[in-house]
């Protein structure tokens, strides 16, 4: 990882502290950071690579959440770049198409699907296969096909997917989705480990509410309607997957004109309210304003009831943050996470060729709304090709 900052002047002065300060300045750095140091001198890498050091590093990374975006120039550049919730004024860059020289693909083919730790997954629509880059071993691999066989990019439905990897740090995944295969959901299954995927039908739920969101359960949404959504619910080791039809009956009016409703994309001049999905969550951003470009004006937050069966409304963003938020826009796009009690959603907007993103963190423990700055990513006269939320990045 990159961020076009030159770290050598002061790395001889550096070296003649003692190695336990060294230390400890190198923690208060981010992971992106630490790894150009290792590359500085033979003194930095041998510190970096201590094994105390190494594992008080990684338990530090381990809570950091990171967004990552990936933008392209149609058949000239694509950049991944990454944010941290850590202290950071700065977008890292992270040369991905570097990595992937050895399956040779070109940028413009590529859009980004997903990130978990250190893996991340990207799908080509020219060959219609996905490729997973582990950034510690800097290795590529193709995954084979999935028993529906080769997908284009616009298959990958973001809220319909997930990617789990070990947390032993072995570097292996599981990449679920779920479809509608002869009108029942199926999950399919990729496990890294045997190269192999498997597939299994969902069961309608009987278990009378034994899978509650936030409780360590994958949840995949299949279909979404005005008033009811599909989802697949399951373990991260894939067992027994059901089927939950939480029913959506807002008392609360926002649902009042079921024409004005989109899911996970909407362009300005026709969309009342973008719906985005994520781990048992949905967010509603509601919007006004005339043609081409409306002007966002609220954002609620719902997830499944305790037996699944409903949503139920859970928060909202206040009237003093949505000041801070309310901004114009004609297209916008969305993602959603929970990891231990935390929702983060990511608003990508777009507004007469300027791209504006918005991070906000929700604490379901203490029933508070966070914004998260983030600096201009420079992205006039760029094409978004992909967006995620991710944590664990560790050093091997």
């Amino acid at each position: 990882m990159d961020d076009h900052r030159n770290s050598t002047p002061n790395a001889i002065g550096l070296c003649l502290l003692p190695q336990e300060l060294i230390q400890n300045i190198f923690l208060s750095l981010l992971l992106p950071e630490i790894v150009r140091l290792k590359l500085v001198n033979k003194s930095f890498s041998r510190i970096i690579s201590d094994h105390s050091f190494v594992r008080q590093c990684n338990s530090l990374s381990s809570s950091t959440t990171w967004l990552f975006v990936y933008k392209k120039r149609w058949l000239r550049d694509a950049v991944l770049h990454a944010f941290t919730n850590r202290s950071s004024d700065r977008w890292f860059r992270i040369p991905i198409l570097e990595l992937l020289k050895p399956v040779q693909f070109h940028g413009e083919d590529l859009y980004f699907l997903a990130s978990s730790a250190n893996v991340f997954l990207f799908a080509s629509n020219t060959v219609r296969e996905v490729i997973a880059v582990n950034l510690v071993p800097v290795t590529v691999k193709k995954i084979p096909p999935s028993p529906l066989g080769p997908r284009g990019t616009s298959s990958w439905r973001r809220s319909g997917m997930k990617l789990v990897t070990d947390l032993s740090g072995s570097g292996r995944f599981r990449f679920m989705f779920a479809e509608f295969v002869g009108n029942r959901p199926v999950l399919f299954v990729y496990s890294s480990e045997t190269d192999t995927w498997k597939s299994t039908e969902a069961k309608e739920d009987i278990t009378n509410g034994l899978l509650p969101r936030g409780r360590g359960h994958v949840f995949l949404n299949v279909v979404h309607g005005p008033r009811e959504s599909v989802l697949v619910a399951s373990t991260p080791e894939c067992d027994a997957p059901v089927v939950l039809r939480p029913r959506f009956d807002d008392v609360r009016g926002s649902e009042s004109d079921d024409g004005g409703l989109t899911v996970g994309f909407s362009w300005g001049n026709v969309i009342d309210r973008l719906h985005v999905y994520g781990d048992g969550y949905m967010m509603i951003v509601k919007s006004e304003g005339a043609r081409n470009v409306r002007v966002l004006k609220g954002v609620e937050l719902w997830g499944l009831s305790l037996e699944g069966r409903n949503w139920e409304f859970v928060s909202t963003v206040d009237g003093e943050l949505m000041k801070k938020i309310e901004k114009p826009y004609g297209v916008m796009m969305g993602c959603l996470e929970e990891k231990n009690g935390i929702i983060r959603a990511a608003l990508v907007s777009n507004c007469e060729g300027f791209w504006d993103m918005i991070w906000l963190s929700f604490d379901t423990k203490w029933n508070h709304w966070t914004w998260i700055s983030l600096p201009d990513c420079k992205m006039k006269g760029w094409n978004m090709a992909g967006i995620s939320f991710s944590s664990g990045l560790t050093m091997p």
